[in-house]
């Protein structure tokens, strides 16, 4: 198989047409063209399928792309890396995080990597869906338990835990009866499971606020609207002033945040070094340490 024509396969799916592929790298239309259809001749398949106004990877385009993409990128580095004497990371990094680790403490962390790695272009997105790294081109995920995955490499850097939180103005309730809660999203349960020091006990609350990120139920909460359902790492601070009292911690496995990547992929420098930088960050991966690092 010709490694040009296999290159040039890569630019064209991963930039959706030859024009966008020959605009965002400087190649010539005609010969990105060339190339495919000799790849595809040496093939005897069809790779893309040629419409009037775009183009379309086959099935069979979509598997070479999405088992070749990493397989190309690990020779690049591997070059790189030889060409300049040693494994120093510098290339693009790019990184799918979750909403609130983003919120929080992404910021922070971007920065602190970007000054300590200047030639690694660090591009991060905040997201909580499921992505497709090898498809979507991440180099590595952060997600908050997620589920298996056969095809992926993880590893814990980070524990926290929910607890029930209040303003010290209002009272937990007593006899059943339900307290003004402030829920994430129309379907959280209305009745919260905790544990104390005096044993395990069900809260129930009756929603008066319906909100879709953990900072601003954390705000309603602060405001004294109702009580919320919050990781530990987020109120610590108001915890230990006294601004808000805990009512109990969610009788439920502990929150735990991965690092992921593919697993047949060698690690990069770059991913090394990130993976490393967290290290540093959180060097116990426990919540007083996010907390920290999230300051109030």
């Amino acid at each position: 198989m010709d490694l040009l024509a296999l290159t040039d396969f890569n630019l064209v799916a991963r930039h959706g047409g030859f024009g966008k592929a020959a605009r965002a790298t400087g190649r010539p239309k005609a010969t990105l063209s060339r190339r495919v259809a000799e790849l595809e001749s040496a093939l005897a398949l069809r790779l893309f399928e040629r419409g009037a106004r775009n183009l379309k990877l086959t099935e069979e385009g979509r598997a070479l792309f999405e088992r070749t993409a990493a397989l190309l990128a690990e020779l690049d580095e591997t070059a790189a890396a030889i060409a300049s004497g040693g494994q120093k990371p510098k290339g693009r990094l790019r990184i799918s995080a979750p909403l609130h680790f983003s919120q929080t403490a992404m910021g922070r962390i971007a920065a602190g990597f970007a000054l300590q790695y200047p030639e690694v272009r660090l591009e991060v997105t905040s997201e909580d869906r499921s992505v497709d790294m090898i498809e979507e081109g991440y180099d590595l995920v952060i997600r908050v338990n997620p589920d298996p995955d056969e095809s992926l490499v993880g590893r814990v850097f980070l524990h926290d835990r929910l607890v029930v939180v209040a303003s010290p103005d209002l009272p937990r309730p007593t006899g059943g009866r339900a307290a003004p809660g402030v829920a994430r999203g129309a379907s959280e349960a209305q009745t919260w499971q905790v544990k104390t020091s005096g044993g395990r006990s069900t809260i129930k609350i009756e929603p008066v606020l319906t909100l879709s990120t953990l900072i601003t139920i954390r705000d309603a909460v602060r405001a004294g609207v109702g009580a919320g359902r919050l990781p530990i790492s987020l109120v610590s601070h108001d915890l230990a002033d006294g601004t808000l009292v805990n009512w109990g911690e969610i009788d439920a496995p502990e929150v735990t945040l991965w690092t992921l990547y593919p697993s047949r992929r060698l690690l990069s420098a770059r991913v090394s070094a990130f993976l490393d930088f967290l290290k540093q960050a959180f060097p116990n991966g426990t919540a007083d340490e996010l907390a920290a690092y999230i300051g109030r």
